[in-house]
């Protein structure tokens, strides 16, 4: 029997695949890997080092303190080295010997005179890198107190860090025998290290992981299925995610503009830690998944990078890992912004007006210029929910900021006093350094637009990093405490530095850790 045209198209619709746009899966759906990172030396500490172990000691000048775990003869062989390599102990210094003694390999690293709490991390961290493919146990001396053993294990944790899951073929696992902090307080170095300082390293490796992980592995709902399975049975903490009928309900016209051109949807993912009573402090983030500038579009030199665009979100939520892991007494909501900015066929257009939760309306001159845009919406909604003693935001947010400060500082942009020299002291104290950044009323007045009541770029030039901190600002009501950090140019290593290797950096985690057990205690 003949089959008609139309019958035809009947029976063969049958069989065929069904058009890509009705089907749910997305990308390729071959999965790039299923093994983990390579597993990380664990920490212990101890008041004797073992045996067997390659020594580390941390030294503030060229001389060599007694008590070492060291014969007679190792000991004047590392005195001669020390002589005969010119090592003063200065902050970065190393001096690696081999074939001292019975000992496999010594290192001495320098943490300046007088150290302070960034020194010692920082040498625990050189000391790591250096050791990277040492085989044998180590151990870490020279730290002295049992608070400064636990600033040498958060050191080593953040500097060993790797992220390999991706290489294949026949290769010798790293190395994964122990490292143990050696000195006079053991005890005290573990309560501290159980207390504060495993979290920080917890929450920083879930922040780097997730910025490191490609685009089409890491997009709004896998962040959010990651989030959820992150803090799965810890205490205290609840996790909210707004889809996009949730985001429509409340208006968010912001953040559905950013992700209208992508197939994977925009999402608000919000973590509440609740460890003190009181109003909240709330961090949010900047969660653009991959940053192509939409129809503005970007040019493709580096454009890969722009799968760390959301940075700012792994951020945040690395902050309440940090601080919920260790139980600390704080009130703090992390809001995770998300979104991905594609070019689709369905992509918001340059010259587009698009209306905020407030009711705020924004016109977008640049869709490159994203990443106000979805904080615009998510500072609002945690400022109407959580009802917060303060809004801090941060993001990769300009290219701006990174021309002015390069890739040692972020941009600290504060309209309240007190909370701007909160950050600034959390900056120094965590080693996550910021500089204050001007807001001025030019800027506010810069960013009117002739047809809605903000545009979201000024054509022409202008302050770009104060300009992009003023628009935010400008969806947070003047009475409440709020700052913006533009960690743009903090995003990625490419050299590395000692308690941060080359890669994802996760920035923001110390600092906004810091910053929110001070913050909290002192309102």
């Amino acid at each position: 029997m003949r089959l008609t045209s139309f019958a035809f198209l009947l029976a063969t619709a049958a069989v065929l695949p069904m058009p890509l746009a009705a089907q749910e899966a997305i990308g390729q759906q071959v999965v790039a890997t299923d093994a983990a990172n390579s597993a990380e030396r664990p920490i212990a500490f101890a008041a004797q080092a073992p045996a067997d172990a390659a020594l580390v000691v941390m030294l503030g000048s060229g001389e060599l303190p007694a008590g070492l775990p060291l014969t007679a003869a190792e000991r004047d062989a590392v005195i001669a080295a020390i002589a005969s390599g010119g090592f003063t102990g200065k902050s970065g210094e190393v001096l690696s010997l081999r074939g001292v003694g019975s000992r496999p390999r010594i290192l001495l690293a320098g943490t300046g005179e007088a150290p302070n709490a960034v020194a010692i991390r920082d040498a625990a961290g050189k000391a790591a890198q250096d050791l990277r493919s040492e085989k044998s146990t180590v151990a870490i001396l020279g730290a002295g107190s049992g608070a400064a053993m636990a600033e040498a294990a958060l050191g080593y944790a953040l500097g060993q860090y790797r992220f390999d899951r991706y290489k294949t073929g026949a290769k010798t696992p790293p190395p994964g025998a122990a490292i143990t902090i050696v000195g006079d307080g053991p005890d005290v170095a573990k309560a501290a290290w159980d207390v504060r300082h495993r979290g920080i390293a917890e929450g920083t490796r879930f922040a780097r992981d997730l910025v490191t992980e490609p685009a089409g592995v890491v997009w709004p709902q896998t962040f959010a299925d990651r989030t959820r399975a992150a803090f799965a049975g810890v205490p205290g903490v609840t996790v909210e995610v707004l889809d996009e009928a949730a985001m429509k309900r409340e208006n968010m016209g912001a953040i559905l503009g950013v992700g209208q051109g992508s197939r994977r949807p925009p999402r608000m993912v919000l973590v509440h830690y609740r460890g003190a009573e009181g109003a909240p402090v709330a961090l949010a983030g900047k969660g653009i998944t991959f940053d192509s500038g939409g129809l503005s579009l970007k040019d493709g030199s580096g454009m890969s990078r722009m799968k760390g665009d959301m940075a700012g979100a792994a951020a945040v939520v690395g902050t309440v890992m940090a601080l919920a892991k260790s139980r600390a007494p704080v009130n703090v909501v992390a809001v995770a912004a998300l979104a991905e900015n594609m070019p689709g066929g369905n992509a918001q257009r340059p010259g587009d007006v698009v209306r905020t939760m407030g009711g705020k309306t924004i016109e977008v001159l640049n869709t490159d210029a994203e990443g106000r845009l979805v904080l615009a919406d998510a500072v609002q909604y945690v400022a109407a929910r959580h009802r917060p003693s303060a809004i801090v935001d941060i993001a990769t947010l300009t290219g701006a900021v990174v021309g002015a400060l390069g890739d040692e500082y972020a941009g600290l942009f504060a309209r309240d006093e007190a909370l701007g020299t909160a950050l600034v002291a959390a900056g120094e104290a965590s080693g996550e350094a910021v500089w204050r950044l001007p807001l001025h009323a030019n800027h506010y007045d810069d960013l009117k637009s002739d047809i809605a009541d903000l545009k979201n770029v000024v054509e022409g030039g202008g302050p770009g990093a104060s300009l992009g901190a003023a628009f935010i600002g400008s969806f947070v009501d003047e009475a409440l405490p709020w700052a913006h950090v533009d960690r743009a140019g903090t995003m990625w290593s490419s050299g590395g530095s000692p308690t941060v290797p080359k890669g994802a950096t996760g920035y923001g985690v110390r600092l906004l850790e810091e910053f929110a057990r001070n913050w909290s205690a002192n309102r």
